[in-house]
């Protein structure tokens, strides 16, 4: 399939060229859309119980809660001038803007002002669906101003747009720090201007093309504001590592004194093959997010996907067709110090790693299992204002109403009851702060049970477990109790994403490399990456060793971003896993023994795969910038992971492994060997030797 694929795309170059550059320019133009369509949630289960007891206590009471809170520095909230000029403003607001308005000067509550009478609140609830919400907000933020009273402004509205604005900003920025460092990379690399242009060209037509994916899924499902950071930094990353391998097998081709024509041909059978194979892969490991029922994660899994596959089909078939017009002038505009053939530290890495794999294997597992060790002290959190930087408005604005104002802040819980006999058992709850009976419709009581420390401490959660004890007519809505049936639904559904990477990962590198070993071995490897890479992780933004050089606040992770990190370290492993093992087998089918084998595997692959990696470490180490926590998670998390794959694990602990197991890493009984064959993944190129066909990828 691939062979006569590439025959096609350069036999129809141009219209391939031409085809895919208008579909993904297109796409991307009419893809600036979702930006106005994106939502900032999703992070819990709407269908569990405390989602359904939150729904009951905002029909109980007549309406949800507020969008906006705006905290008024009034000096004195009794002050007849204050009154007057902040009553003015919040009258003026427009009436298709915002649907509900109450204020400590209107309503005179006592909740509604601190206990020094200093501060008080004004609380607003705005018109339409989440999205139309921010759109809303962003009319009316400018209107709250008070001349000559300081305001802070917070709410779960207001919280959602400075994250979204923060999210844009950081793509932005993302994308003008990494496309030039790149670039100047790539010319480090490829030491020829034109071939260095040819995989930033395929990432940003894939960047386009996940745009336009996602616009279109916007109108059929939630997309977060992450899913268009993630899209764009899969996309943009991975484009240029398959640009990376599929214009350097080009050019092996050409320097051996193959035409144009079959060079493509042969680029396409091998490393195109690589492409989809990994790409497969890599979209698998991203759709397991969709067994979480939490629309957040389930966007994440739609915009990495898209963008890995719109990535993979821009690399085989725009980049083929460009290839052929080029031909040998794909070396245009070379630099000085260009130099071809293999690196030679690589072959001596090799000879030494085949002479003694022991020495080698060991001391990197240990390695590994130590920086694992804090992965044991994993919690599970909750995105709340600590994902922005301290010094943010909006965190200071929700931090100072935790303070001043606790009937108001997020740290209680909604507890619907049959009755308000149950106020004296709801207060009796270890961990309840204060239980105040809000309102009573329809048989139904809504108790608030304001709760002790922080949100998503261990007191609060057991204080949401106490109370739901008290009975099965007793529900528990709120954010605490949210965030722990959100994190509960990662849980319970955890061993089914691991099931789907672990199965798939399995099934198909057996049909790719014929062998049972390799595929078990590709995992084992791909999981030690991935727990020390979780190690890590932990290590900083939990435990907060070195959370003051990123400028954030350690707290208990966000599970959503933990399943996230995990896909995709799992996917990204399991395809430099592929590029590594593609060329060793291509020389065992050659004749060669097993350590020549994987010595030439690791020589022939080993340059470009710690290309492909420092290029997508400068890629994830932009959003390592990010303003926002989540972000930045993301970006340490990747360049965490990138360094220990790339490096260790498969340059020295992959070939170790292989070295140990000799002959048998390769074997597969006979049923399940023809099985592979007829397959026909493993097909060679046309015009070279069929015997005992297998997978020569890249």
């Amino acid at each position: 399939m691939f062979n006569k694929w590439g025959a096609v795309a350069y036999r129809r170059r141009w219209t391939v060229l031409i085809t895919v550059l208008v579909l993904a320019v297109a796409g991307g133009l009419w893809g600036l859309g979702v930006f106005d369509r994106m939502k900032q949630g999703g992070y819990y289960d709407d269908s569990s119980p405390s989602a359904t007891a939150t729904r009951i206590a905002e029909q109980a009471l007549g309406q949800r809660q507020p969008d906006v809170v705006v905290v008024y520095d009034a000096g004195s909230v009794d002050t007849p001038a204050v009154a007057q000029k902040v009553q003015a403003v919040i009258a003026a607001l427009p009436g298709d803007t915002v649907t509900h308005k109450t204020s400590y000067w209107d309503s005179h509550s006592p909740v509604l002002a601190d206990a020094s009478k200093r501060y008080g609140l004004v609380t607003l609830t705005l018109a339409g669906d989440e999205s139309t919400r921010l759109g809303n907000y962003a009319k009316v933020k400018d209107l709250l101003n008070v001349d000559g009273v300081p305001h802070q402004v917070a709410g779960a509205t207001a919280m959602a747009y400075t994250i979204g604005a923060e999210s844009k900003s950081d793509l932005t920025t993302a994308e003008a720090i990494s496309m030039p460092v790149v670039l100047v990379l790539l010319l480090l690399i490829f030491g020829s201007v034109v071939a260095a242009l040819l995989p930033v060209l395929v990432g940003g037509l894939a960047i386009a093309g996940s745009l336009g994916v996602l616009n279109a899924l916007s109108y059929a499902v939630d997309v977060n504001n992450f899913a268009v950071n993630v899209a764009t930094l899969l996309g943009l990353g991975l484009a240029i590592d398959y640009g990376l391998f599929a214009v350097g097998r080009f050019r092996e081709e050409l320097a051996a004194g193959r035409s144009s024509a079959e060079a493509v041909r042969r680029t396409v059978a091998t490393a195109g093959r690589t492409i989809a194979f990994s790409a497969t892969l890599l979209v698998i490991a991203l759709a397991g997010l969709l067994v979480f029922p939490l629309p957040f994660l389930q966007s994440m899994a739609y915009g990495g996907m898209s963008a890995v596959a719109i990535a993979a089909l821009v690399s085989l078939t725009l980049l083929p067709a460009l290839l052929g017009i080029l031909g040998p002038r794909v070396d245009k505009l070379s630099l000085p110090w260009r130099r071809a053939g293999d690196p030679r530290w690589l072959g001596r890495i090799g000879s030494a790693v085949m002479r003694k794999p022991l020495a080698f294997a060991l001391p990197i597992v240990a390695v590994l299992v130590v920086l694992a060790v804090p992965f044991g002290s994993l919690h599970f959190g909750a995105v709340t204002e600590k994902q922005l930087p301290p010094g943010d408005p909006t965190r200071q604005a929700v931090e100072m109403i935790g303070t001043n104002f606790p009937a108001l802040s997020n740290n209680g819980a909604d507890v619907i009851v049959p009755g308000p006999d149950y106020l004296a058992r709801v207060q009796a709850v270890p961990g309840v702060a204060q239980a105040t009976v809000v309102g009573t419709k329809d048989n139904v009581t809504v108790v608030h049970a304001a709760l002790v420390g922080d949100p998503v401490s261990d007191t609060a959660q057991h204080a949401i477990s106490g109370l739901r004890a008290l009975g099965p007519e007793v529900q528990v809505g709120g954010f605490t109790a949210q965030v722990m049936d959100g994190n509960q639904a990662i849980v319970d559904n955890m061993p089914l994403m691991i099931a789907i990477l672990v199965g798939a990962t399995l099934l198909l590198m057996f049909l790719a490399f014929g062998s049972v070993l390799l595929p078990i071995k590709a995992v084992v490897m791909s999981a030690l990456s991935l727990s020390a890479t979780y190690g890590v992780l932990v290590f900083v933004f939990q435990l907060g060793h070195g959370a003051g050089l990123l400028n954030i606040t350690p707290e208990p992770l966000q599970a959503g971003m933990f399943v996230l990190i995990g896909a995709v370290v799992f996917g990204l492993s399991t395809d430099y896993e592929t590029f590594l093992l593609s060329r060793m087998i291509e020389a065992r089918h050659t004749g060669m023994s097993t350590p020549d084998a994987v010595r030439t595997g690791l020589v022939r692959t080993g340059r470009m795969i710690s290309a492909a990696a420092l290029l997508l470490i400068v890629v994830t180490g932009a959003f390592a910038m990010s303003g926002l926590s989540m972000m930045r998670f993301v970006g340490v998390g990747m360049i965490a992971a990138l360094i220990l794959d790339a490096t260790v694990v498969r340059m020295l602990l992959v070939p170790a492994v292989l070295r140990l197991l000799g002959n048998a890493a390769w074997w597969a009984p006979g049923p399940l060997k023809r099985l592979q064959q007829r397959a026909g993944i493993g097909e060679v190129p046309a015009g070279e030797n069929p015997v005992n066909r297998q997978v020569e990828l890249v």
